[in-house]
Parts: structure tokens; sequence; C-alpha cells
């Protein structure tokens, strides 16, 4: 037995949409007068029109409604923390290959510049030069990495807002 709260429909869905025994009131609004977005005929006072439907009947509605937003607002929230773990992830991709790329490139480049410098300066300051040198490069791909992973945003904010106007719309007008 289908009822008036019978089905949710998309957001922005107009009431009636795709029914063609749809009766809908043309209203002031550009869908006709209805209560809310689930296409539901109002009475003159404005007022959902439930006439010849139980108290069970709505409650098993609202119930399953509550169940369908919290199915969506829970996937809303998987596809942000994905997207958010992509991006944390490709950062400390960044900063391991950037350390390994770094500990080869200080490995050898360190051995030619202290032999190098070794006939300038002596075997001591030689490789203290090289040591600074690499601590410079070491200190920049740290902060190119930090900056990168301070753009991860770990809360879904799309989720907790829409989350936010639950308990409002739960709320008798």
């Amino acid at each position: 037995m289908s009822t008036p709260y019978s089905g949710a429909t998309p957001v922005g869905t107009p009431p009636g949409y795709g029914d063609p025994q749809a009766n809908y009131a043309v209203g002031p609004d550009q869908y006709g007068a209805h209560a809310g977005t689930m296409g539901t005929p109002t009475t003159d006072e404005g007022r959902p029109d439930v006439g010849g439907t139980s108290v069970g009947q709505l409650m098993g509605e609202v119930a399953k409604d509550l169940s369908t937003l919290m199915r969506q607002e829970l996937e809303l929230a998987k596809v942000e923390v994905k997207a958010e773990a992509t991006k944390a992830g490709k950062g400390a991709g960044l900063m391991g290959a950037a350390g390994f790329a770094g500990y080869m490139v200080l490995l050898f480049l360190s051995i030619a510049l202290w032999w190098a410098l070794y006939h300038l300066v002596g075997h001591s300051w030689s490789a203290l030069i090289v040591a600074v040198l690499w601590a410079i490069v070491g200190a920049v791909a740290f902060v190119m990495g930090r900056n990168q992973l301070k753009r991860v945003n770990p809360k879904p904010e799309r989720t907790v807002d829409t989350l936010s106007q639950v308990p409002g719309a739960l709320k008798p007008h």
C-alpha cells in the first residue's frame, strides 16, 4: 500500500516527477503546494495532508527516510575520507621518494665532493662542508613535503555540514 510519504525523491527533483497519476495542486512555488521535497500534498492551512494514514505508517516512513539519510551520509563521508586519504598518500609518497632520492644523491655526490674538497682544505673540513650542503637540501625537501601534508583536510566537511542540518529538519515547524 502506498502512502503520501512512500519513497524518497532525489534532492532537486520536482514532487511527483515521473508519476503520471500525481495530481498536485499548483501553488506559489514552481512545483505546486507541497510540504518539503517529498511531494506530499498539503492542506489549505499548509500542513501535510496525511488523512487516512495511520501513525504507524507515518512512523515507518520516517524511520525509512532516516535510514536512507544515514546511509547516504555514511556514503558521503566515505567518499570524502577516501579523497583526503588519497591526498595524504600522495604527500607521504612524495616525502618517501624525496628521502630516498636525497639519500642516494647524498651518498654519491658527497663522496665525490668530499674527495674534491680534500685537495683544497683537508679531509675534516671537506667532510663538514659536504654535510652542511646536504643538510640544506634535506631541509628544503622536508619543508616541501610538510606543506603538501598541511593541505590534507581530515574532516569530511560536507558530511559534517549536512549532518548538522538533520536535527533542524526533525523539529516540527
